[in-house]
């Protein structure tokens, strides 16, 4: 196989399966292929799997006879992830660090390294497409098939970002904040195939990797609840927990660790066996108090910002059109779709909700969609 044209690529490895047919796939298709362990930051009181990691990389590596070699971003991943998750959460705001690892390390330190070593591509195991024109690989196509939407980068748009064609492993969610450019320079080689397909492939390949299970979570938190973790960081103390009238109902462990829609971590003083399940609806981080409802109460979303939210740090990768155009719209990872049209105020975008959503968290990723085409999004203000 020629498509790769001997071309340079550096592929993230995790040490899981779906960066290791990745690297097979390019290797297979004629790519000059080099393995990249990527080592992020992690405090040293919690066990996380990276050395074991590593060395299911390198073996990885040493199968498909490509090269390997280690990447220290513990500083990046540190300052530019971990850094601005507390912050956030300080702030009383629910961010997203899988988008900001993506955005600062992934896809931002990792590629200006690979610019370094001479590298045409970096590649990841990500279940997400990249149609573009003049590039393709054998069942990795890249066209310009998809909708003719302009960018206000470049006068016709030459990259889309697609989701996944496995929709329940899909990640486009997580790459919003990609730009042209970016993707311009990187390859998803198994965004195309299920999950199933990959395992099939992994062991076509006789990966080491062919049964390892999928990760869960981040790296840097390993099992430990997000709590936990941030309580080595944020100070906090217990508050009150209030109904819909604002009597005091129950108690939490800090507002800070709690985000709009969340079920569990805090305590109801009247143990009653016919009352429904509680969410939160809202906080007050100066006063330190949650306010819960039952979950009929929290889908009414009688408040008019539950039916609008507007963006910050905005990224279109496709220039969406303003008005009457629906959208799909997704505030959650895996969450259904939810139709919406886009508008402005003075600079600031506006997304209006066809439906009242349940909760609009402020901090949390808000990304579009038109079709399978991921058009961009922002962070809910």
């Amino acid at each position: 196989m020629t498509n790769g044209n001997n071309k340079k690529v550096f592929v993230g490895l995790s040490g899981g399966v779906d960066s290791s047919v990745s690297a097979a796939l390019l290797k297979e298709e004629g790519y000059d292929v080099t393995g990249v362990f990527i080592k992020v930051w992690q405090p040293d009181w919690i066990e996380c799997s990276a050395t074991e990691d590593r060395l299911d990389a390198m073996r990885v590596c040493a199968h498909l006879g490509i090269k390997f070699t280690d990447l220290d971003l513990a500083e990046e991943y540190k300052k530019g992830v971990v850094d601005y998750m507390t912050r956030e959460y300080e702030r009383g705001r629910t961010p997203n660090p899988d988008v900001m690892c993506n955005r600062v390390v992934k896809f931002g330190a990792f590629w200006k390294w690979a610019q370094g070593q001479g590298a045409d591509y970096i590649a990841t195991g990500h279940y997400a497409r990249v149609r573009k024109r003049e590039f393709s690989i054998s069942n990795y196509q890249f066209s310009n098939n998809s909708s003719n939407t302009k960018n206000s980068n470049v006068e016709d748009s030459s990259v889309r970002l697609l989701t996944g064609v496995d929709t329940s492993k899909d990640q486009s969610y997580f790459l919003w904040t990609l730009t042209q450019d970016d993707l311009s320079h990187i390859i998803f080689p198994i965004g195309e195939y299920e999950k199933a397909e990959v395992r099939k492939m992994a062991k076509r390949f006789k990966l080491p990797t062919a049964e390892k299970k999928d990760s869960q979570g981040l790296c840097f938190i390993g099992k430990v609840p997000m709590k936990e973790f941030l309580s080595h960081f944020i100070k906090s103390s217990a508050g009150d927990v209030l109904d819909s009238t604002g009597k005091k109902i129950g108690t939490h462990p800090g507002a800070v660790f709690f985000t709009e829609g969340q079920r569990h971590g805090f305590t109801i003083d009247e143990k009653r066996d016919d009352r429904e399940p509680l969410y939160v609806s809202e906080k007050d981080m100066a006063q330190n108090t949650i306010t819960v409802v039952s979950k009929k109460n929290l889908d009414l979303g009688t408040a008019e910002d539950k039916k609008t939210a507007q963006l910050e740090n905005v990224n279109w990768i496709s220039t969406p059109e303003v008005g009457n155009k629906e959208y799909g719209v997704r505030i959650r990872y895996r969450q259904g779709l939810q139709l919406a049209t886009l508008s402005k105020k003075g600079d600031v975008w506006v997304v209006n909700f066809k439906e009242n959503q349940s909760s609009l968290p402020a901090g949390q990723s808000l990304v579009v969609y038109d079709g399978e085409v991921c058009v961009g999004g922002g962070v809910v203000g």
